[in-house]
C-alpha cells in the first residue's frame, strides 16, 4: 500500500482521445473523452457502477443483522472461514490504484518498479502468516495495539495508536480522491461531489455492517478484479505472440532487463547505483514486506478467523493469490510496451484501462473498470474500520469515566467510522499538506513499530523502555537521514523534488530500521531492573506461553467444522463485555 500513496494522490483523469478539453456535460461524452473509451462502453460502466453502489449498500444493511456486539463489528465475531479470511485480506490490498499503478510503473521500470507491490506485499503476507498471525489470533485481540498494550504498557500503545490512526486518515483520503476523479470522469460531476458520493456510500455500509459487510464485499470484489485482470492478461499475451513473444519483445522505458527484480550492472536500481542502489532495493522490499506487518488492517482480518489454523492458512492463501494475480498487472505493462513503446510516462496511468478496452468485450471491459472503482471502496472501508477500531479499543478507554459497556463501545466505534470517514474526506478536499504528512506515517510503522512488535513476540527481555526507544529512535534517525539523502536523490531525479523526497524516504528507512532494532535490544537490556518485562498476555491479561508461535499447522483444522465445545467457547469470549480496567493494566 505505502508505495502507491503517491500514485493515488496524483491519480487525475486525463483525456485519452484528443488533446482538446471536453466541454460536454454529457456523461457518455465526458467519459469517452477523458478516459479514452468508446461511448457505448462508458454507458455500460456507468450502469454497472450504479449497480455496484446499490449492492454495497444492500450488503451493508444485511450484514448489520449479524452485528450483536463489538466483537461482531470489529472482527466478525471471530467466525470467518478460510475462504472469507483469505479473500478479504487479498481484496483489501488488491486495490484499484495498485493494479493501475503496477502496470504503469512496470511499463516504465519493469519488475524493478514493482518490488514494492506485489512482490513486497506478498512477502508481507507470507511472513505474517508464518511468524505473527498465530499468536495474534490466540490472544483474541481486537486490534494490534492490544498486543502492544499487554506486552509493553499504555505509553507504547498510545504512541502506536496515534500513528496508526494518522496513517489511515491519509490512506482513506487517497481512495476518496481517486474515487472522486473516476466519478468526475464518468458522470461529469465536480471532483468534490464525486468524493462526497464515494465517502457517503463507504461510510454508510461500513457503519451498518462493520467487518461482516467489509468481508462479504471483499469476497465478491476478489472474483471481479482477479477474473478481470486474468482475462486482460490472456488477451494481451495473445497479442504479443504468447509467452515466447512476451519474453522476447517485452520491455520497459528505462530498464534494459524488464523481468529482473535485482539491481542491474551499469544501471543499478531505479537509477541508483552502488551501495545506494542496493539500499534502495532493500528499502523497497521492506516498505511493505516488513512495514505493513504491524498494521491494523492486516491483523484485523487475520484476527477475524475462526481459529488459529484458519488465520494462518487464510493469510497464506492471500499471499499466494496476491502474488499470482498481482504479477499479472506488471506483466500487462511490460507486454503493452512490446505493442506500443511510444507511450509517454505521463500518459501511461490508464494503461490497464486501455488494455481492458482493447482486449475484452464491451460488457467485460465495463465490468472490470466498474470493479476497479468498487475496489477503491474495499480499501476505503478497511482503513476506516481499522482506524475506528483502534480509537475505541485503545484510546477511548483512557478518557471515559466508569465502565465502557460493550453496547457503548459498539456505538462509539460506529460514530468513529463516521468521524474518520468525514475527516478523511476533508483531508482529501482541503488539507493537502496534512495528506502528504500522513503518507509518511506508513514509513514510521516500519522504522518505529515493527522492531518492538517482532521483539515483543519473540524475545522475553523486550520491555516498554526498549520498545519506546526503538519507536522514537527509528523515527528520529529516519528524519535525520532525509535531508542528508535529499541532495543526492534530487540530482538523480533531475530536479524533481517530489520524486527525490520519495526516494529519500525509502532509502532512509533502511538505516532507520536498523537503528530501531539496535535500540530495542540495547535499551531493553539496560533497563531490565527498572522496567521488568511484561509477559506475553492475551486480551484478558492471561499469560501466553512463548511456544507454538510459528505458522505450522495442519490445513485440516482450517477446513473442518468447529466442534460444539469450540463454538461454545468462542461465543463466551465474543459476548464478554470489554471494560476499561481490562485493557489498562495498573502500574503501566
Amino acid at each position: 500500500m505505502q508505495s502507491w500513496m503517491k500514485y493515488s494522490s496524483d491519480w487525475k483523469i486525463r483525456c485519452g482521445m484528443c488533446s482538446a478539453p471536453c466541454n460536454s456535460s454529457s456523461v457518455v461524452c465526458l467519459g469517452a473523452c477523458e478516459m479514452g473509451l468508446p461511448p457505448n462502453e462508458v454507458t455500460t460502466i456507468v450502469i454497472l457502477i450504479v449497480v455496484f453502489f446499490a449492492v454495497r449498500m444492500l450488503i451493508g444493511y444485511l450484514a448489520s443483522r449479524k452485528v450483536n456486539n463489538t466483537t461482531d463489528y470489529i472482527v466478525a465475531g471471530r467466525r470467518l472461514p478460510i475462504y472469507l479470511t483469505g479473500a478479504s485480506i487479498m481484496a483489501t490490498w488488491f486495490a484499484a490504484e495498485t493494479l493501475m499503478g503496477a502496470s504503469s510503473t512496470a511499463y516504465q521500470y519493469g519488475f524493478q518498479g514493482v518490488v514494492f507491490d506485489p512482490f513486497g506485499a506478498a512477502l508481507c503476507l507470507l511472513l505474517s502468516g508464518f511468524f505473527f498471525i498465530r499468536l495474534m489470533r490466540r490472544g483474541r485481540y481486537l486490534t494490534i495495539i492490544d498486543f502492544f498494550e499487554r506486552r509493553f504498557g499504555k505509553r507504547m500503545a498510545l504512541a502506536g495508536s496515534l500513528i496508526q490512526i494518522i496513517t489511515y486518515f491519509g490512506w482513506t483520503a487517497a481512495q476518496i480522491v481517486a474515487g472522486g476523479n473516476i466519478v468526475h470522469a464518468l458522470f461529469g460531476w465536480p471532483v468534490a461531489a464525486g468524493m462526497l458520493l464515494v465517502a457517503i456510500i463507504v461510510i454508510s455500509y461500513t457503519m451498518m455492517g462493520g467487518m461482516w459487510a467489509d468481508t462479504l464485499l471483499d469476497f465478491i470484489q476478489m472474483f471481479l478484479t482477479a477474473g478481470g485482470i486474468t482475462l486482460i492478461f490472456v488477451g494481451v499475451l495473445n497479442a504479443v505472440g504468447g509467452w515466447d513473444g512476451l519474453f522476447a519483445n517485452g520491455g520497459s522505458l528505462y530498464v534494459s532487463k524488464p523481468f529482473t527484480l535485482m539491481p542491474i550492472a551499469g544501471e543499478g536500481y531505479l537509477g541508483y547505483q552502488g551501495s545506494l542502489g542496493w539500499t534502495y532495493w532493500l528499502g523497497a522490499w521492506m516498505a511493505l514486506g516488513l512495514g505493513s506487518i504491524a498494521a491494523q488492517d492486516l491483523m484485523q482480518r487475520s484476527m477475524s478467523a475462526r481459529n488459529e489454523s484458519t488465520a494462518v492458512h487464510g493469510t497464506y492463501m492471500a499471499s499466494i493469490l496476491y502474488l499470482v494475480f498481482g504479477v499479472l498487472s506488471p506483466l500487462i505493462g511490460i507486454a503493452m510496451f512490446a505493442l506500443n513503446p511510444n507511450i509517454a510516462p505521463e500518459n501511461s496511468e490508464f494503461l490497464l484501462v486501455t488494455a481492458a478496452t482493447d482486449h475484452l468485450s464491451p460488457v467485460l471491459a465495463g465490468v472490470f473498470i466498474a470493479a476497479l472503482c468498487s475496489a477503491l471502496m474495499s480499501t476505503s472501508d478497511s482503513s476506516i474500520l481499522a482506524g475506528a477500531s483502534v480509537f475505541t479499543e485503545n484510546i477511548l478507554p483512557h478518557f471515559t469515566k466508569g465502565k465502557l459497556t460493550d453496547k457503548l463501545q459498539l456505538r462509539w466505534t460506529r460514530i468513529m467510522v463516521l468521524v474518520i470517514g468525514l475527516m478523511s474526506l476533508a483531508i482529501g478536499l482541503w488539507a493537502e499538506t496534512i495528506y502528504k504528512l500522513s503518507v509518511f506515517a506508513w514509513t514510521i510503522i516500519l522504522v518505529g513499530m515493527f522492531a518492538p512488535f517482532a521483539f515483543g513476540m519473540y524475545w522475553k527481555k523486550a520491555n516498554q523502555w526498549g520498545a519506546l526507544a526503538g519507536f522514537a529512535g527509528g523515527w528520529i534517525s529516519w528524519m535525520i537521514t532525509l535531508p542528508i539523502l535529499y541532495p543526492t536523490t534530487l540530482a538523480i531525479n533531475a530536479g524533481d523534488a517530489e520524486l527525490a523526497i520519495w526516494d529519500a524516504t525509502y532509502i532512509g528507512s533502511v538505516p532507520a530500521f536498523l537503528v530501531s532494532v539496535v535500540l530495542v535490544v540495547v535499551v531493553s537490556l539496560a533497563t531490565q531492573k527498572v522496567d521488568v518485562p511484561k509477559p506475553l498476555a492475551d486480551v484478558d491479561g492471561k499469560p501466553m506461553a512463548f511456544k507454538n508461535r510459528l505458522g505450522i499447522l495442519p490445513l485440516r483444522d482450517a477446513l473442518r467444522k468447529l466442534r460444539p465445545e469450540e463454538v461454545e467457547q468462542e461465543e463466551k469470549e465474543t459476548l464478554k463485555p470489554v471494560l476499561p480496567e481490562e485493557s489498562i493494566q495498573p502500574g503501566d
